[in-house]
C-alpha cells in the first residue's frame, strides 16, 4: 500500500476509537476518484442502518466525483437516516481532510436535518 494511504488509515483508526467511546451512531464517508459513498452504522460498525452513494441510479450522472454529487449524497443519507429515526450521529471522515467533497457531504447532511 502507498504510504499516503497508510497514514490516512491511521488517522481514521484514531478518530473511530474516539467515536466508539461516545456511543453515537456514525456517519462514515469513503471517497474514490469517481464516486463518493456514505453510510450510517452503529457506533461499533457492526450494523449498517442507511447508505447512499453516487453509484445509485437516482444519483448517477456524467460526473459523480464532484462536490455537487457529494452534496446530493449528503442530503439523501440524511433523509434515509431520519426515516429510520436517527437524528444525531458522529461524523467519521475516514482520515480525509474536512475539505472539498467531504465537507460538501457533511454540510448537506446538516442542512437536511442530521446533527453532528
Amino acid at each position: 500500500m502507498a504510504k499516503k494511504n497508510i497514514k490516512r488509515q491511521k488517522r481514521a483508526l484514531k478518530s473511530r476509537s474516539k467515536i466508539q467511546l461516545s456511543e453515537n451512531n456514525r456517519l462514515t464517508v469513503f471517497r474514490s476518484n469517481a464516486h463518493i459513498y456514505a453510510q450510517v452504522s452503529t457506533c461499533d460498525g457492526s450494523n449498517i442502518i442507511a447508505s447512499a452513494s453516487t453509484t445509485e441510479g437516482s444519483l448517477k450522472s456524467a460526473n459523480n466525483g464532484n462536490t455537487e454529487a457529494a452534496s446530493k449524497v449528503g442530503k439523501l443519507i440524511a433523509e434515509r437516516a431520519l426515516e429510520k429515526g436517527i437524528e444525531k450521529v458522529a461524523f467519521d471522515r475516514s482520515g480525509y481532510k474536512f475539505h472539498g467533497r467531504v465537507k460538501a457531504l457533511a454540510e448537506a447532511a446538516r442542512e437536511a436535518g442530521l446533527s453532528f
